[in-house]
Parts: C-alpha cells; sequence; structure tokens
C-alpha cells in the first residue's frame, strides 16, 4: 500500500505543474493588454503609454514569462496570489473567507447527499421493481432534472416570501443552509443513489449472497457484506463528489447571495480582475487532482485487488 500511495501522489505533481502553468497564462491569453486590465480596473480616467510602462514595472510585466512564472507559483505556494486589481487588497485575504465559505455549504450538501444516496439506493435495491422504487426514482429525477437556478427561485418564493419561514440570502444563521443545501442535494441525489442501487443490485445476484443463505446466515448479515462491496464502487464517485460540488456551487451562491468562492469568481469575471481569477482556478483545480487521488488511494485500501492490478 504504502509503494502504491508513493507512486500515485508522484503522479499528481506534473499534472499540478501543468494546471499551474495554464492558469498562470490565463493573463497571456487575454487579448488585452494585461497592464491596461489593471488601469481600467482602477478606473484610471485616461491611460498613457508611460503610464502603461509604470505599471507593467510596478507588477513585473517585464520580466521574461518562466521568470514571473516561477516567481509567481512560488508566492502562490505560500498563498500570496498578489493584489486585485479592482479593490487593491491581497487576493487570498479575499479569496480565503470567501473560500471557507464555499466549503462548509459543500461538505454539509456532500454529507446529506452521501446519506440519502445511500438510504435511498439500499431501499430501491431491496424493493426493485416495486411502487416504492418506481416512485423514488421518478422524484428524484424529476428533481434532477429541473434547473438548480429554477428550482432555488422556487424555493425562495415558496419558504421566504410565502411561508415566511427562512431567509431569502446571505449566511446569517443555521437556518440560511436549509434551502442552498436542498437545492444543491436535490441535484446530486438523483445520480448517485442510482449507482449504489446498481452496484446493490449487481452484488446481490452474485454466488456469494446464495452461498451465504444456503448455510443459513442472517439476511442482515448477509445486507451488511452485501453494503460493503457496493460501496467500494461508490467511494470514487462520493469522493469525487466534493470538489465537483465545490465548483458547480457559482448558481446557487449567486442566487441566495451566499458569499462565497463561486460568487466571488463571477465579480472577479465581470470586472476582469484577474489576479482572483488565476487563484481561484488554481485552487479549484488542485482540489479536483487532490480528491482524485484520495478516491484511487481509498479505493486501493478497500479493494486489494485492484491495487495490485493498478500497479
Amino acid at each position: 500500500m504504502g509503494s502504491y500511495m508513493i507512486k500515485r501522489m508522484a503522479l499528481t505533481v506534473p499534472l499540478l505543474v501543468v494546471i499551474s502553468l495554464l492558469a498562470f497564462l490565463l493573463v497571456n491569453l487575454s487579448p488585452m493588454d494585461p497592464a491596461e486590465m489593471v488601469l481600467r480596473a482602477q478606473e484610471v480616467p485616461e491611460i498613457t503609454e508611460p503610464l502603461l510602462e509604470q505599471t507593467r514595472e510596478r507588477l513585473g510585466m517585464d520580466q521574461p514569462l518562466l521568470v514571473r512564472y516561477a516567481q509567481w507559483l512560488g508566492d502562490g505556494l505560500r498563498l500570496n496570489f498578489g493584489e486585485s486589481y479592482v479593490s487593491g487588497q491581497p487576493v487570498w485575504s479575499m479569496l480565503g473567507p470567501a473560500m471557507w465559505n464555499t466549503v462548509k455549504l459543500t461538505l454539509i450538501s456532500c454529507l446529506l447527499i452521501i446519506l440519502l444516496s445511500v438510504f435511498f439506493g439500499v431501499v430501491c435495491a431491496l424493493n426493485e421493481g416495486r411502487t416504492l422504487d418506481l416512485s423514488v426514482r421518478g422524484v428524484t429525477f424529476l428533481l434532477t432534472a429541473m434547473p438548480s437556478y429554477w428550482l432555488a427561485s422556487l424555493c425562495i418564493w415558496y419558504f421566504s416570501v410565502k411561508l415566511d419561514l427562512l431567509p431569502t440570502s446571505g449566511m446569517d444563521s443555521y437556518l440560511s443552509y436549509i434551502l442552498p443545501v436542498f437545492v444543491i442535494a436535490s441535484g446530486y441525489v438523483g445520480l448517485y443513489f442510482r449507482n449504489v442501487r446498481s452496484a446493490m443490485l449487481a452484488n446481490l445476484h452474485e454466488g456469494y449472497v446464495r452461498y451465504g443463505r444456503a448455510c443459513g446466515l442472517s439476511e442482515g448479515t448477509i445486507l451488511k457484506h452485501v453494503l460493503r462491496n457496493s460501496l467500494q464502487v461508490a467511494v470514487s464517485i462520493f469522493c469525487m463528489s466534493v470538489p465537483i460540488i465545490l465548483g458547480g456551487t457559482v448558481v446557487i451562491e449567486n442566487v441566495f447571495a451566499w458569499p462565497g468562492a463561486g460568487r466571488l469568481a463571477v465579480k472577479a469575471i465581470l470586472g476582469r480582475d484577474l489576479p482572483v481569477i488565476q487563484a481561484y482556478v488554481l485552487v479549484l483545480a488542485v482540489t479536483f487532482v487532490a480528491f482524485n487521488a484520495l478516491s484511487d488511494l481509498i479505493h486501493a485500501a478497500l479493494n486489494p485487488r485492484w491495487r495490485k492490478e493498478a500497479s
């Protein structure tokens, strides 16, 4: 297991380097001069060539590309992503608290998604083809098919405006989590519980289940082994749900005015605040790579045969 872990973690290093390079090149791929973007973001009334040269020198844009990339990457490892073009504040002082708010929303949503997916997956597998199975699949499919912004607006209208039970926006109390978490979870439970259900059905028809019943094992004992084997398939899906939801909260955060990283990124895109966009893309990409590696490690720990084949 130790050698596989070292090999798997070593494979992430070149991938992270490529991702960081692509994030850095966002500035250079822009059709507009980065120095001019800085001045326009700061609402400078008159942009002259001497002012552009001064801005390039101040931001280090007059240095070679690889030198700037090495310096940016080194600073980024210390969570120093420069200053915002718009506000002039350090990027991490803006992105750090916003990312933490998004992480809290993501983790609560993922916990609810995992619990509901496992519960509905097991219940539907044990009631295959019955009314309960068909009803749960139909309702979850309907919720998954609904656009998240439409479902969020509907929830705000009914629970916040009509019933006056929950806040419409912000992050004032624990009640502020209910509607965003529900909307996020409703879009993913229908996808993930089907994987658990399919894995459960596949294992219920395996030979070891018939052998266990023939040996007189209780249904609870058999179900425990079936669930364990089924979750080996679903564990990678659940691990990857964290970065997927983390990057997919942009719409929800803007609808509910949630002070998260997704909302901050939208503001940065509209204001052409490239340092904030660079930092957001890099942090999100690193999260995807890290959870992908974690998914493989957990899968390898649960399934030694898969670890042997992968190595």
